[in-house]
């Protein structure tokens, strides 16, 4: 009886491309396909590193589609990789649909270590990072609201994703939760030549990035609610926001 392929989860480099790791460009090399989310922006990446392996368009818009018959070449035998724009796949980036399938069918998922976004953001903040929350992109109109008094009374560290156009905004519904004095952290273009962490309370964010606009994908780290610290009295004048 034919066994089935495997299913490699693969990071890809935030931004530094010296951050590809010798494993992952292995396993892209001689796996027989790669799913990758926007197969330009990938065809970049694995043309830098000489790999010559059919590509396959695999995002949020069609993964509901196209997870099927990728799981019937994973059980004809085929090793597929699967790789995102940037950072690992499955952390706010499509991966969990394909991993489930694969978790039905028995087929091995193996998942290599490697770039993400949020974890030199949550270090370089300065906050605990002993225990935190990853909250990811907030719902943009129904449900934000209550994402956001939940993570006022969270304890733990907070990590969000943010894009830039809407980071000013978000600060100030945070505020709001909150409170202006909750200490916080923005990081920005993590692992390129120009990542920077800006540090302080909502408040000094919020005064900060109002005269500073900012640029290139966004981590967000908010510190826990500590006991002493009392919701602020506001009138909740949220309603929702666009995208």
């Amino acid at each position: 009886m034919q066994s089935s392929g495997t299913l490699y989860i693969v990071p890809t480099p935030v931004g530094n491309l010296e951050d590809m790791t010798p494993r992952a460009i292995s396993v892209l090399t001689n796996c027989d396909l790669i799913l990758a989310e926007d197969t330009r922006t990938s065809g970049v990446l694995l043309k830098h590193f000489g790999i010559n392996v059919p590509l396959m368009s695999h995002h949020k818009f069609n993964e509901h589609g196209t997870v099927e018959p990728i799981i019937s070449r994973l059980l004809s035998g085929e090793d597929i990789a699967l790789i995102s724009d940037a950072g690992t796949p499955g952390i706010s980036d499509p991966g969990f649909l394909l991993s489930r399938e694969c978790r039905k069918n028995d087929i091995p998922v193996i998942t290599l270590p490697g770039a993400t976004a949020f974890v030199p953001a949550l270090v370089n903040s300065g906050l605990p990072c002993d225990r935190f929350c990853f909250e990811g992109f907030l719902p943009p109109k129904k449900g934000r609201a209550t994402r956001l008094n939940e993570i006022s009374e969270e304890q733990r560290t907070v990590v969000i994703y943010e894009s830039p156009l809407r980071l000013v905004k978000t600060l100030t519904q945070l505020a709001e939760y909150c409170g202006v004095d909750r200490d916080a952290s923005v990081s920005r273009e993590i692992s390129k030549i120009h990542e920077t962490t800006v540090r302080g309370t909502l408040g000094e964010l919020i005064a900060f990035f109002t005269q500073n606009n900012p640029k290139g994908e966004i981590v967000i780290i908010i510190g826990g609610k500590k006991d002493k610290d009392e919701a602020p009295k506001h009138k909740n004048k949220y309603k929702s926001y666009d995208d």
